[in-house]
């Protein structure tokens, strides 16, 4: 029962309830179409149209400071009538607050979402011509509304993680109100003409679905965009998808009775709360534009519904062949949306960038260091210098430092464009297995005792039993220098019991070989099916491109002698060079000018190498010998020297060594080279450009953005704890704090466009040649080359499907060469993105179908299966740290002077020097928990070809085009599991070998060793 005068009000209409904000109004909640009451004059209201925002410290002041709090149940909610008494407090003073905070009415929904949605028509002559409407639906005359179309638009939300934690705030409830009165999603389909608030019709698990009717005239034009308005004050939501349909006769309530979409938009992105600080000139921060996909589909011609129309825009009349998707080819009712959207995109370049923003702008790697915590970690700013040439990344607008001006402060998180972000099913997955991997890692940090964080492992009946009987969960307090490295994630173990087991998952390679990491033939396979392909290369003679005067004779200490007696004189050295059977890996050039800056450091140490292979008549290789090479210093003379394998004892254990040395080089190079400055930091520059020039409704841009997903939010979380000073790449691997300079060099004298695409890089490292009567139109060097041969079955898929699209939008030359935004977007990754390059040889221009085919290939193979072939393997390769050591900490025993000290350590214990050589504790398995993070497949991945990135516009030709590339993937999948089961293949198959599957396109969630998504996700 109600009490006192609300209880008239309440009683003659009990399905009605009161609504804040409007004087003379209830809100039914029921179908009741009865007449309602005025407002009782007790309760306080607003005299303004719309109910307003409050306030959190207005909600918390209402609620303190009432006297009389009534709850009312009804049939489909719960309100909380809020009434002041009149007698409070003379002598207490309120606080001071505008008279329209105060608040008298609050409605708990918990868990609902609310937006406003709008389409525009695609001519401007039809937007002039419709009548306007302010009300729920879309008004029209009567003479219209005989020929008007019945139009219902489905708006789908997806429920977050965020949207439910909000509700536990007190400002919810004005945002609860409003999607109860149905204004809350707001839908245009042209502004400011056919307007319609949404109401829920479907809730399910993990979305919300709305619908909107309009009553559109018969000369409104087509659809060419929807204007979504998201009501909330509070509350950003993630609209999935708005799909339009013509069937008069399906139920609003029945979602799944309408007919098939006539327009059906993927949005996939946040959409923030309306502020009430827009100017009512669309600038409202809730409004967003998401455009049809379906303008226009060739240079000539655009298709609605199923229809083709007239001619766009003839080419005689704008002296072009207007490209297709191009500003200039545009319907003119979209031009301004278009201009718009593209602008807010780009932002003005200054102020600090806000987690809300969708704002994408350059800046150099200028936040890698944090001078003002630590002097030490100073580092110079990558890019913009000819000293440190590098790709751009996105700006933050964080404030630089006043001790250090060079360098950006690193206060807060770092920026990325809110639909950069990752889902929640990603972050969730992502956090919760790097708590794991952490944990992993900190078991032996407490084992050491803290007291050597240097510490070895003891021996390698140690190193096995992290993966065969487990450890104990250590105690939060007992974590040391780890709780102030990754304090988030370890701030769960304080209330963890200390008797938990903790194992490492066994990595793959370990399980088909547990001693394959000693054997030189699998030290030679892993070159062609490892981690790392990128890094082997024909090349002879062995000479040095470096200053002679400086770092000594550049020709190799590796003479013929040697490599034709570790051949057993099958051949000889001229011979083997004319047949092309001589390999490298070459770490000399790249290592050497920072080998004595690196020795400068504690606990690591450097070399130049060069590790040579010969080519056997069964496609396998030989490892043949090494050189290992100090230049001079102000102290020292150059020192260098060969191991080769060895009967003799001593030898045999230095040729031990002296591959440790040389596969954490190779570790080194994977990781800053072939994998984050090859993929990462290469691809960041494309995603702001297409962001920045490409309207979401152009034809490439909608190509390239399935290949984008997660790279800028990765890459974020990198410079924070990974690529960082005093991250984890500096704390494990040999370079330490000169890692990012190195791949800055590596950028300079190796990165071009052109060789990034897979046929150019074999060319470029000798490992094949062209040929036209080839398979892909190349002939191996190496025939079981396992990367190679299933790498170059994904270029050709993605370039048949790449050219296809194409050819659908592009039919000419001037259809590219007219393309304005596309000619903005190239121009803007070569002079902006990729500025200190620009003038590089490689950079194709787009003027042809062909040469933008081959450009696109490009782009989506590195995002895609380069970085896939890179990464997805590291834990199968190095989770068990010797096969793959990420750091060589102690100098050969050899090497001169000799300390005799430590020379007779290693004759008396030869197996401890190995493994004080190797990582120690602490680094080798903070190590392996991150290769097992970024070796997971998370739930919700995308992979190439797959059926979430299917292609949604309703053009037959293209679904087609996708419907064959998905098909060769599938097929591409059969064929690689053919091989892997062909003995003849030794390089994949074979006792203890493990397949090679790192190209197979699809995969399932986990540490797999396969599956290729489209983007550098992880």
């Amino acid at each position: 029962m109600v009490p006192g005068r609300l209880a008239t009000a309440f009683e003659a209409k009990p399905n009605n309830l009161l609504v804040a904000g409007r004087r003379d109004c209830y809100i039914p909640t029921s179908s009741s179409s009865a007449s309602h009451k005025p407002l009782p004059h007790a309760i306080k209201t607003h005299h303004q149209e719309q109910a307003h925002t409050l306030s959190q410290s207005s909600v918390e002041f209402a609620l303190h400071r009432c006297l009389e709090a009534v709850y009312i149940n009804t049939p489909c909610s719960m309100a909380l009538l809020i009434k002041p008494s009149g007698n409070h407090s003379a002598t207490k003073k309120k606080p001071s607050l505008p008279p329209r905070d105060l608040l008298f009415l609050l409605v708990v929904v918990a868990g609902r979402k609310k937006v406003s949605i709008g389409c525009v028509a695609s001519s401007s002559s039809a937007r002039s011509e419709t009548p306007s409407s302010s009300s729920g639906g879309a008004d029209v005359s009567p003479a219209m509304a005989a020929a008007a179309t019945h139009v219902k638009a489905v708006a789908t939300i997806k429920v977050t993680v965020g949207g439910f934690l909000s509700s536990l705030r007190p400002s919810r409830a004005i945002d609860d109100l409003k999607d109860l009165i149905g204004r809350s999603l707001y839908l245009e389909l042209e502004k400011p003409t056919l307007r319609s608030y949404a109401h829920k019709v479907a809730v399910n698990d993990d979305e919300v679905t709305y619908e909107a009717d309009f009553d559109v005239p018969a000369d409104f034009g087509d659809v060419g965009a929807v204007l979504v308005t998201n009501e909330h004050y509070f509350t950003e939501m993630f609209l999935e998808n708005i799909k339009l349909s013509s069937d008069d006769s399906s139920s609003s309530d029945d979602v799944s009775a309408t007919a098939a979409p006539v327009l059906d938009i993927r949005c996939n992105s946040w959409v923030q709360p309306n502020s009430g600080d827009g100017n009512g000139n669309g600038d409202e921060p809730g409004k967003r534009v998401f455009f049809a996909n379906k303008y226009p589909l060739c240079a000539r011609y655009r298709a609605f519904g199923t229809k083709w129309a007239a001619p766009l825009v003839p080419a005689a009349a704008t002296g072009t062949n207007g490209a297709a998707g191009s500003a200039d080819q545009t319907p003119a009712g979209l031009v301004s949306y278009r201009k718009k959207d593209l602008e807010e995109k780009r932002g003005n370049g200054h102020g600090e960038r806000k987690s809300t923003d969708r704002i994408y702008d350059y800046d150099t790697y200028d936040d890698l260091g944090d001078p003002d915590a630590n002097p030490d970690k100073a580092r110079p700013v990558l890019g913009g210098s000819k000293q440190f040439p590098y790709p751009r990344r996105c700006r933050t607008g964080r404030p630089m430092s006043t001790k250090y001006p060079d360098t950006e402060t690193r206060k807060g998180s770092n920026y990325v464009p809110r639909d950069e972000a990752f889902s929640e099913v990603k972050q969730l997955q992502f956090s919760v297995t790097t708590l794991q991997q952490v944990l992993h890692a900190a078991v032996p940090a407490v084992q050491s005792t803290l007291i050597n964080p240097n510490l070895e492992f003891p021996s390698f009946f140690v190193i096995d039993k992290l993966f065969e009987d487990g450890v104990k969960l250590p105690k939060a307090e007992d974590l040391g220098f780890l709780r102030s490295a990754l304090p988030r994630l370890l701030q769960t173990l304080r209330d963890s019991p200390g008797d938990q087991v903790l194992l490492f998952d066994l990595p793959a390679n370990v399980k088909k070989d547990k001693f394959g990491w000693m054997r030189d033939e699998e030290f030679a396979r892993e070159t062609l099916a490892g981690i790392n392909p990128y890094a082997i290369e024909l090349e002879f003679p062995l000479k040095s491109k470096l200053d002679p005067a400086v770092y000594g004779p550049a020709e190799s200490a590796i003479t013929a002698e040697v490599l034709e007696r570790q051949m057993g004189h099958v051949m000889t050295v001229a011979q083997a060079m004319k047949q092309k059977r001589l390999f490298m890996l070459d770490f000399h050039d790249l290592f050497l000018p920072y080998v004595h800056k690196i020795r400068a450091l504690k606990n690591t140490t450097m070399y130049g190498s060069r590790t040579i292979f010969f080519l056997c008549d069964d496609g396998t290789l030989r490892l043949l010998a090494i050189e290992l090479t100090r230049p001079a210093s102000p102290t020292q003379l150059q020192w260098r020297r060969v191991f080769t394998s060895s009967t003799d004892t001593t030898e045999s254990w230095l040729w031990r060594m002296a591959k440790a040395h040389v596969r954490a080089h190779d570790s080194g190079h994977h990781e800053l080279v072939s994998h984050w400055l090859r993929t990462h930091c290469a691809v960041e520059p494309y995603i702001i450009a297409a962001n920045r020039q490409l309207s979401e409704m152009h034809p490439i841009y909608q190509l390239l953005h399935p290949h984008f997903r997660y790279t800028m939010e990765i890459n974020a979380l990198a410079r924070s704890a990974l690529i960082n000073a005093g991250g984890i790449i500096e704390l494990s691997f040999s370079p330490q704090k000169y890692s990012m300079e190195i791949s800055s060099v590596a950028y300079d004298k190796l990165w071009n466009f052109d060789t990034e695409a897979l046929p150019a890089d074999l060319i470029r490292r000798g490992m094949a040649v062209e040929d036209p009567n080839a398979e892909h139109g190349l002939r191996l060097t190496i025939k079981d080359y396992p990367f190679a041969n299933d790498g170059l079955l994904i270029w050709d898929a993605i370039k048949g499907w790449v050219k296809a699209y194409v050819a659908r939008f592009y039919p000419d030359a001037g259809s590219v060469a007219g393309d304005v935004e596309l000619q903005k977007f190239w121009n803007d990754v070569r002079t902006v993105g990729h500025a200190d390059k620009k003038d590089a040889s490689g950079w194709p221009a787009l003027d042809s179908p062909e040469s933008l085919s081959h450009a696109l290939t490009t782009i989506i193979w590195v995002a895609s299966a380069h970085h896939a072939a890179v990464n997805f393997g590291q834990y199968d390769f190095g989770g068990y740290f010797p096969n793959r050591p990420s750091i060589a900490r102690t100098n050969m025993p050899v090497e001169e002077p000799m300390d005799a000290a430590a020379y007779a350590a290693f004759l008396d214990n030869p197996d401890q020097a190995l493994r004080e050589c190797f990582p120690s504790q602490v680094q080798a398995t903070l190590v392996m928990a991150v290769l097992d993070l970024l070796s997971t497949h998370s739930p919700d991945e995308e992979y190439l070809g797959g059926p979430e990135t299917a292609p949604w516009n309703d053009d037959g030709e293209v679904r087609a085009a996708y419907g064959k590339f998905n098909a060769r993937l599938k097929e591409i999948e059969g064929i690689i599991d053919g091989r892997n089961t062909d003995r003849k293949l030794k390089n994949r198959c074979g006792a203890g070998i493990l397949p090679y599957e790192l190209m197979k396109p699809f995969s399932q969630p986990g540490v797999t060793g396969k599956g290729i998504p489209n983007s550098t996700s992880i």
